[in-house]
């Protein structure tokens, strides 16, 4: 019985120094609970993705494009997420971080 609560007594003394998990999002949690969500699919055009989701707040410059191997890769940033077309076509939908607590992949920040 005392090995049991010195167990008990280690795990609680451990937990007060560590950082609360509550005041942390994951990225993975939030995924799971936006799943529902509109996002553009793959294979929409932009034409598409700007008549059902308006027109995007950022437009990044585009990469690629160098060779025929090479495609131009374009990325649109809305406030919840962003859009990746290979040439005019979705090829993928990354949720953005909502805040600076959510643990997950750190957003690109550019300009234009």
């Amino acid at each position: 019985m005392s090995n049991r609560l010195t167990s008990v007594a280690i795990v609680v003394a451990l937990a007060a120094g560590l950082p609360s998990a509550h005041s942390e999002t994951l990225l993975v949690e939030r995924v799971k609970q936006e799943q529902g969500a509109a996002v553009p699919a793959r294979g929409m055009t932009m034409g598409q993705v700007e008549q059902r989701f308006g027109a995007p707040p950022n437009k990044l410059q585009p990469a690629g494009g160098d060779a025929p191997q090479h495609p131009v890769i374009n990325r649109w940033v809305y406030d919840r997420f962003t859009v990746y077309f290979e040439r005019d076509r979705v090829i993928n939908t990354v949720l953005n971080r909502a805040s600076p607590n959510e643990i997950g992949p750190k957003g690109s920040v550019s300009s234009q």
